[in-house]
C-alpha cells in the first residue's frame, strides 16, 4: 500500500508561522478564523503573495511547529503498514528547507516527491493520500482514490462521505489498515 502524505497542514504546522509573519504586517488574523482553503481571498491578500510569503516562512524552518506531538512515531508505525512518502506542493527552492524541517522532526518515509501544484498530487500513483486540503481531497476522490482528512478550520466545511477524517496522524494507522483488508 502506498501512502503519500502531505507535509504543510498535516505534520508542519507552517500557517501558525505565516500568522506570525502576517499579524506583523496587516490585520491580525488567528488560525480559527481560517475556515475556507483560499481564505487570502477573504483577507484582500493576493495569492501569489501569499504563497511567496509561505515560501520565506520556510527558510527559517527550525521556527515551524509540527501540528502535533510524536509524529515520528506515527510516521514510523505507519511505514511499518505502508510504504510513506512525502508527497508536497510547494515552490522548488523550499525542498531543502522541508527536507531539513522533516529530518529535525525524525519523520520517517521513503521516498520526498515535491510537485508544483496541489491537484498534482492525483497524478501520482498512491493507493492513499493523507492531507488537509478540500480541494486535493475532492480531486483525489473523484479520480478514484481514497483520502484520509486531516482536519484542519479550512477543511471543517468539506462533507464528503468518501473522506475519512482525522485529527491526530496515528488515527490514520487504523484506518489505512481496514483500506489494507479491503483491497
Amino acid at each position: 500500500m502506498k501512502i503519500g502524505l502531505d507535509v504543510d497542514g498535516v505534520l508542519a504546522d507552517v500557517i501558525q508561522t505565516w500568522l506570525h509573519y502576517n499579524n506583523k504586517i496587516r490585520t491580525p488574523i488567528s488560525k480559527e478564523e481560517l475556515s475556507e482553503w483560499d481564505f487570502w481571498k477573504r483577507y484582500q491578500i493576493d495569492k501569489h503573495d501569499f504563497y511567496k510569503e509561505l515560501s520565506l516562512c520556510w527558510q527559517t524552518w527550525h521556527r515551524i511547529p509540527s501540528t502535533e506531538e510524536n509524529l515520528s512515531t506515527s510516521t514510523y508505525i505507519m511505514s511499518q503498514v505502508g510504504e510513506v512518502d512525502i508527497v508536497t506542493a510547494r515552490e522548488e527552492r523550499t525542498h531543502t528547507f522541508v527536507k531539513r524541517w522533516l529530518s529535525s522532526q525524525k519523520i520517517v518515509y521513503k521516498n520526498y516527491v515535491g510537485v508544483l501544484e496541489g491537484v498534482e498530487k492525483t497524478k501520482l500513483d498512491y493507493d492513499i493520500f493523507i492531507d488537509d486540503s478540500p480541494i486535493n481531497a475532492k480531486s483525489m476522490l473523484d479520480n478514484g482514490r481514497s483520502v484520509i482528512l486531516y482536519s484542519q478550520p479550512w477543511n471543517l466545511r468539506f462533507d464528503d462521505p468518501r473522506v475519512k477524517r482525522i485529527s491526530q496522524l496515528k488515527d490514520a494507522i487504523p484506518i489505512i489498515k481496514t483500506l489494507i483488508q479491503e483491497s
